[in-house]
């Protein structure tokens, strides 16, 4: 099997965040950098001092411990600079935090219902209103996976993510995601977008997201939900607001007759046994 980059997925050795095309996403990424940043400062400061009077008043050279009382100025310095650190840390992150929980003000909400092992989308206001469908892990990659997976030679960059119906969303429009679930707990999760949010039995969550970048962007199932939680991967496309509003009406258009024949059967009713015998 070749292994190549899936553009929206993972990377081939990849060892950093995927690149986000949502703030939310990109301010993770940053946080993510600046929080490793002043922690490799605090570590390489402590240890430095540490190390260097360790080895500067070593016994073998003569050094004798000195002995002294509480300093004042010592105690204000060693409290008032992990509170600083501790501040420049959380500013940033509640900042976020709190920006991620911020759901008002969406142009479209989506129900994404987990069930084992797929998702079920509800469009439930917005443009698109009334869509709803199924995603499921794609019946060809399930046979692949079956037969022991690709075969060497085979180049394969969405192995276990591609979906016969993925999300449909566009581009630069806010998202509300509303998450439950059926049966157990999982979570809806793709890193491209920042976002995760569980699913749980009985409760209703919601999240947002804004994709800045029209792409397929992918996920999985972030809660371990069972013998098959590996088969339920996420698949997010992101169109134009052009190409967006086709394919609501190719989806509204696909289930019209079914509603129509739902209806056509709800009206010819057969006739009672009391009202054959009045006839």
């Amino acid at each position: 099997m070749a292994a190549t980059d899936l553009p929206g997925g993972p990377a081939y050795n990849q060892l950093n965040l995927p690149i986000g095309v949502t703030k939310i996403s990109q301010d993770q990424s940053w946080l993510h950098w600046y929080m490793l940043v002043i922690c490799t400062v605090v570590f390489i400061a402590v240890f430095s001092v540490m190390f260097y009077s360790i080895w500067k008043h070593r016994k073998s050279k003569g050094h004798k411990a000195a002995t002294f009382h509480d300093s004042l100025t010592v105690e204000i310095a060693w409290t008032l600079t992990p509170f600083l650190i501790v501040i420049a840390m959380a500013w940033p992150a509640t900042k976020t935090v709190i920006a991620m929980k911020d759901t008002t003000n969406s142009d479209l909400t989506i129900k994404a219902t987990g069930m084992q092992w797929q998702w079920g989308y509800d469009y439930i206001r917005g443009e698109g209103e009334g869509i709803g469908f199924i995603s499921a892990l794609d019946k060809e990659q399930r046979l692949l996976s079956n037969q022991g997976g690709p075969k060497s030679g085979m180049s394969v960059n969405d192995y276990l993510l591609k979906v016969d119906n993925p999300l449909v969303v566009p581009v630069n429009k806010k998202v509300r995601l509303i998450t439950t679930a059926n049966d157990v707990i999982h979570a809806w999760a793709v890193q491209s977008l920042g976002v995760r949010q569980d699913a749980i039995p009985g409760f209703v969550r919601d999240t947002w997201f804004r994709a800045e970048k029209e792409g397929d962007y992918y996920g999985q199932c972030a809660e371990l939900c069972g013998k098959e939680h590996a088969y339920m991967p996420i698949h997010v496309k992101v169109l134009s607001q052009e190409n967006y509003s086709k394919w609501v009406l190719a989806e509204k258009a696909k289930s019209a007759p079914a509603a129509v024949k739902a209806e056509e059967k709800a009206e010819v009713k057969p006739a009672s046994k009391t009202e054959a015998a009045a006839s």
